[in-house]
Parts: C-alpha cells; structure tokens; sequence
C-alpha cells in the first residue's frame, strides 16, 4: 500500500470512511461497520500536517480492519477535506454529527479550523479527539466530549522560549506568525511568556502567509537587534520564505519555531540546502533521534511504515505517528465500551499513562489535556532522516 500525499479519504463502499452518533439513535446492526468522523486539512495551505496524520490514520485503520475489526465490524472513516478553511470545517460538522450520524470524530487537525467547529461538534453531543495545540480548544465545561491527544500550545510555546532563553542563551527576541487562527494565538500566547523568563520581545507581527516578499519584515527585525527568530505557522511556503530571507541577507541568526519548520515540504522550497543551517523546530522526544538512536518502539514503526510504502518525503514521523495513535485509540474505546456516548466518555476519562509511538496520553474527568511537559523538546531540523531529527544540542540524553 503506498501512500501519496494527495490521497483523501472519501465515504465510498470502496475504501475507507464513517462512524455512528451517540445522539439517540437506532441500535446498530452487529455487522454494521463503526462510523467515525474525520476532517483532515489535506489540500489547502495549511495542509502539512493534515497530509501526515492521514498516513498514519489509513495504515492504522486498515491494520484494524484486515485484523479482523471491532468484534467484527469494520472500521469506516467518514472523510470531509477541509481544505485548510474553518468554513468548510464547519459546513461538514453538521453533516457528520446530523446526517451520517458518526460515533466519534478525530480532528480537525489545524487549530484555525477547530477553533471554528469544536463548538458546533459540542453542541451536538459527539466524544471529539483531536491533535490540535491552542489552549481554548479544551475547557471541560465547554466541551465535555472533547479530548486533546497532544500537547497544547502553552507547552509547545514553553519548550521554544525555554530553548532560546535558557539553552541558547539568547534574549532579543522577534516573534512573526502568519494571520491564521493558530498563528495569531500562538503569537499572543507566547509574547508574554518569553517576557516572564526575561526575553526582550524587540519584534512581533502577523503576515498573510501568502505574502512573497519577506525581507521588509526581517530587515525590521535586523534592525532591532533580533538575535533569533522564532516564526509560528503550518504553512511551509511561509516558513520556507523566511529561511530563504534570512540566507539571502546573510544574517547569522537562529529560526527556532514551529514543527513544519522541518518538514519535507519546507525543505523543498529551499533555495539552498546551507538555509536549513541553525534551524530547530518543536518536537517529541518519543519520535527524535538521542544519541544517534530512535526508541525500540519508534525504531520499529518506521520498518513498518517503510514496508507500508508510506512516504517519508514530505512528511514527519510524528504526524504519521500521531495519526496512527489516534486510529488505534479509538479503536480500543469501541472495543472496551461501545459507541454511546456516555460510554467512550467515561472510559476516555480514565486513560492513565496511555503509550503511544508519537506520546504517552493521560486524561481525567477534570483535565482533557493529557500530553507529558517532558516529551515537548527541540531538534535540529538539517538532521532529517526517515521523518525523524536529532534532538537539538543541549538537551541531557
């Protein structure tokens, strides 16, 4: 089975796709196949990591289902492409959770697009997992059914700026995003938290993603004695521009940043390979090389991703990681308790020190953030090998 970037998964008898509601429905037929929800960002410009998580996503699925199912039911994704656009996220929550009537739904995957649909999906009484990193996306209260299988974005904020501040020792700040959702929040959220720990924020702004120029930008920050640039995006033609910006100018300053700075996609619109030079990006201890070797257990679910025929090209270990986690998570709340949702709520709010490939998971009836402080590290992105980098200089093995 290979894998290509563009495959989407789609609700036909052919292949992949659907889950049930726990609103008061029918009871299902036996061998009915268990329906699950999934918005993924797989085309747009946002798409990175939703092109990732659906690898791992099919290959855990179709693992499931050749296994033999859940108590013999299929697994069948109900797949809406968002595109990268909260509206089209919106418009396929209602038909997920009212006309397809899914149990569960996995995403979105990019937090602009959750921002706009966690509401909606609440709302309508459906237990939501989702890998997305802004903080506001879980409130207990709020969305009692929705669950983080990842870090949030104070965590990921924490583990850069204690990188630039404490390891690289460097206290001049410029802090750019895009003006997504996930951008501007990441922007808002940790501007502060580096001044706590002693920054000096010199520089802070938003750009259109789609802006071609970016050099007014970085001679901005130049000229305000920035000593590192730490850019919060998904979009891999934005981060891109600012490695060939700052290769250009010739200014030999740090990128320390968000994950898809060291993705496939990112490394292809280089426009020289030196421009990856000095460049670290968030990661997951789990999935990062230390001392030269991945975990036993990440060591052998990239054999199993090569014998799948997964791409690793324009992708990142974590991203399939997360996605098959999440697949098989799933799987087992429905082989444990079924599809009401009472049922996967309860079983979900005991999950203790869950292992995963891509991180462990804790969840409580109180705390529906789960993802451990000390598996959020830095790596050095030039060191991509198999989806995977070494851990950035400085962290103790």
């Amino acid at each position: 089975m290979s894998i290509k970037r563009r495959t989407v998964l789609t609700g036909s008898a052919a292949g992949m796709v659907s889950l049930t509601s726990g609103l008061a429905a029918p009871a299902i037929a036996q061998n009915e196949p268990l329906r699950i929800g999934y918005l993924p960002a797989l085309t747009g410009p946002s798409s990175s990591t939703g092109v990732g998580i659906n690898r791992g996503v099919q290959l855990g699925v179709e693992e499931i289902n050749n296994s033999g199912g859940i108590k013999g039911r299929k697994i069948e994704l109900v797949s809406r492409d968002t595109q990268s656009d909260p509206t089209k996220a919106v418009n396929a929550v209602a038909e997920l959770t009212q006309r397809q009537k899914v149990a569960m739904i996995f995403g979105p995957v990019n937090s602009g697009e959750a921002l706009a649909a966690t509401p909606l999906i609440a709302r309508d009484k459906v237990p939501m997992l989702h890998p997305c990193w802004v903080d506001e996306l879980i409130d207990v209260k709020k969305y009692p059914m929705a669950y983080r299988i990842a870090p949030t974005n104070t965590q990921i904020g924490k583990g850069a700026n204690n990188y630039v501040v404490n390891v690289l020792k460097l206290k001049k700040v410029a802090v750019i995003s895009d003006t997504t959702g996930y951008g501007t929040a990441s922007v808002n959220t940790y501007v502060p938290m580096l001044k706590a720990i002693g920054a000096d924020v010199v520089y802070t702004n938003h750009i259109d993603a789609a802006n071609p120029d970016l050099k007014p930008e970085l001679l901005r920050m130049q000229n305000a004695g920035a000593q590192v640039i730490m850019p919060w995006s998904v979009n891999a033609g934005f981060l891109s521009r600012i490695c060939n910006t700052r290769g250009a100018m010739n200014w030999d300053v740090p990128i320390v940043g968000q994950t898809t700075l060291g993705s496939g996609q990112t490394k292809a619109l280089l426009e020289k390979p030196e421009y990856w030079n000095k460049v670290y990006s968030n990661n997951f201890r789990q999935v990062c090389y230390i001392n030269g070797k991945l975990l036993p257990k990440a060591e052998e679910f990239v054999d199993r991703l090569k014998k799948a025929k997964i791409e690793f090209a324009d992708t990142l270990l974590w991203w399939v990681a997360l996605g098959w986690d999440s697949a098989l998570l799933m799987a087992d709340t429905f082989k444990a308790v079924g599809t009401k949702n009472e049922d996967i709520v309860g079983y979900m709010n005991k999950i203790k020190d869950r292992p995963g490939i891509y991180g462990t998971v804790t969840w409580t009836p109180q705390e529906h953030n789960g993802f451990p402080d000390n598996e959020v590290v830095m790596c050095e992105v030039n060191s991509l090998k198999d989806g995977a980098f070494n851990v950035a200089p400085g962290y103790a093995s």
